[in-house]
């Protein structure tokens, strides 16, 4: 069985390495933060045996360890030896952008409680000056954005690919119940002509074959699926460059049970069609209030 691929993600406070946390999260990676140098054996053996196969482990280790970092590169040649790629990256930035974002937080350094910033910056950039010399790869985030942060973790150093698709949700739902919260976009159907008020088709839900030749049988409706096509035509691109891991595009109509579904579903079925990941939900659509 092939070796669990690790990432050791380490550096100054405040550098982003909970940023770099989340994105390797997003590249798939299982993510463990705080882990102490000395359980990082217990987690290969908890995963290797997982039953759910575990490929790519990314550990956050800080400064706040103290002595237990002096174990730390024993432990990861002991991984090493044991079938299991590991490498290290550092993550650092200058003192002039480290006091700043601790200003701005307004949270106390964690090697400097009672003092300032700087204080704390400068005692643990010399804690922590020999894992940057064993370090397989040293990033400066000074002048960086989250987004080229994780362009260049997914790209040159993980030699994974940066995220090529966007993974979409459609969602369906009624306006009488409430916008949903968790829409990135929002498409308003009520402008369609509606099966509720032609009586055979009011019971019935938009997952019915009966409902969804009603509402695309109107030109009005291939229109609204067409525009909304384009759309994402040309947007999808500008999310994905922009590293974004997740879309919900909702489609609202009166209920949620009718025009809204199957909107829902055609939309995902282009998406699919066009390669993009897609999953569908229907919030309201066995509601009857």
């Amino acid at each position: 069985m092939a070796g669990i691929d690790f990432i050791v993600v380490t550096g100054m406070s405040g550098a982003g390495k909970s940023a770099a946390s989340r994105c390797l999260e997003d590249l798939g990676f299982f993510c463990i933060d705080n882990l102490p140098a000395t359980l990082i054996p217990k987690v290969a053996e908890l995963c290797a045996q997982s039953e759910k196969r575990i490929e790519r482990v990314a550990l956050v280790v800080d400064a706040r360890e103290g002595r237990f970092l002096d174990g730390l590169f024993d432990i990861l040649a002991d991984l090493r030896r044991d079938g299991h790629p590991v490498r290290v990256v550092f993550l650092e930035t200058s003192d002039e952008v480290l006091v700043r974002r601790f200003s701005e937080s307004r949270r106390p350094h964690p090697l400097a409680p009672g003092g300032s910033a700087l204080e704390g910056i400068r005692a643990e950039r010399a804690l922590l000056a020999h894992l940057k010399a064993k370090a397989d790869l040293v990033i400066d985030t000074s002048s960086f954005t989250v987004h080229e942060f994780r362009k260049l973790l997914a790209g040159s150093f993980l030699d994974l690919p940066a995220p090529s698709r966007t993974a979409l949700s459609l969602l369906s739902f009624g306006y009488k119940h409430g916008l949903p919260v968790d829409a990135d976009l929002v498409f308003d159907a009520r402008c369609l002509p509606n099966p509720h008020f032609v009586e055979a088709l009011q019971p019935l839900t938009g997952r019915a074959p009966q409902v969804v030749e009603y509402v695309l049988g109107f030109a009005q409706a291939r229109g609204f699926v067409e525009r909304i096509q384009e759309f994402l035509k040309f947007t999808l691109p500008l999310y994905v460059q922009e590293s974004k891991a997740y879309l919900t595009i909702a489609v609202g109509c009166t209920g949620g049970r009718h025009r809204s579904v199957v909107l829902a579903e055609e939309l995902a079925r282009l998406l699919r069609e066009a390669g993009y990941e897609v999953s569908v939900r229907h919030r309201d659509v066995e509601r009857t209030d």
